[in-house]
């Protein structure tokens, strides 16, 4: 089963949070997710565990414990979607002139 965590301290490793997990059970594997551009944690990875009742157990006693001084939040992670992201940068269409701008019955 596929865990998704959030609220993870920065100062977290891997490690740690993996052996916060395998009191629990069998881990294969943990991700905490890093920001491309800074290489610092984004606050949220994955835990992988292969019992699933293991990994249910985690989640319970897990989600809302006070790890390294932050509340976690942990559940079950969602399929990830191929669906293109919404939002984001870009510039929009539209929108009202500029600064001063008049009307065409003020001149």
């Amino acid at each position: 089963m596929n865990i998704y965590v959030a609220n993870i301290p920065f100062k977290a490793s891997e490690q740690e949070l993996k052996g916060l997990f395998e009191e629990y059970g069998e881990v294969s594997s943990a991700k905490i997710v890093m920001d491309k551009v800074t290489q610092r944690s984004r606050g949220f990875g994955f835990i992988e565990m292969s019992d699933e009742a293991s990994a249910r157990q985690a989640i319970t006693s897990l989600n809302g414990f006070n790890f390294l001084g932050k509340t976690l939040v942990v559940n079950e992670a969602r399929p990830r979607t191929d669906a293109p992201r919404s939002g984001g940068g870009g510039y929009k269409s539209g929108g009202s002139g500029g600064f001063n701008r008049r009307s065409n019955n003020e001149y």
